[in-house]
């Protein structure tokens, strides 16, 4: 734009950002009018997203937070701190909450009804039920419609508290329900 005043000798400035191959230093320009838009590496972002799919697989294979930093800085030699793990990770529960809340269809001809037994680490190390509820819609596909964590054994009752938040969801009719054993 000329020496008058304009948009002149803005220079650049280093940034590292934290990629799937370790920490990148880049050079981003800067711009006195505020005119320059990046487009790969976005304006105050400091980790590309191959960085935060690492982080959720580790974090679903049950590594803690401490473990999956000391795993980026052994093998990438990136510091990441566990706050930073911790919001990555954070942003998955909104959408998993998300999911969970989703309306569901008016029928399904056949909803299977399961709890299985997992290792949860919640402070300590304890054995908790997951209950599922797994159905075929109309076109033959499958769908989960739901995902619960329990705190005790696999009853009636609390398969009641399930299957009406699935009534409440929108699930009006189901021609065949398939559980193991379930008594009531």
């Amino acid at each position: 734009a000329g020496g008058a005043g304009g948009n002149v000798r803005n220079g650049h400035r280093s940034k590292t950002v934290v990629t799937e191959v370790g920490p990148v230093e880049i050079d981003v320009p800067r711009d006195r009018d505020a005119s320059f838009e990046p487009k790969i590496v976005a304006k105050r972002q400091r980790r590309l997203a191959g960085v935060e799919e690492m982080v959720l697989s580790l974090s679903a294979k049950g590594l803690t937070h401490g473990e999956i930093s000391a795993h980026l800085a052994e093998v990438y030699g990136a510091q990441v701190s566990k706050q930073t793990i911790s919001t990555i990770t954070d942003k998955v529960i909104e959408g998993m909450s998300e999911w969970q809340n989703r309306p569901l269809d008016a029928v399904y001809p056949v909803i299977f009804i399961d709890a299985i037994n997992v290792k949860i680490r919640d402070g300590q190390v304890a054995n908790r039920p997951i209950y599922i509820a797994l159905a075929v819609t109309v076109d033959g596909k499958r769908d989960i419609l739901g995902l619960w964590a329990g705190d005790g054994g696999e009853g009636a009752k609390y398969w009641l508290q399930v299957l009406t938040e699935i009534r409440n969801r929108g699930v009006a009719d189901a021609c065949m329900v398939v559980c193991d054993g379930l008594s009531g």
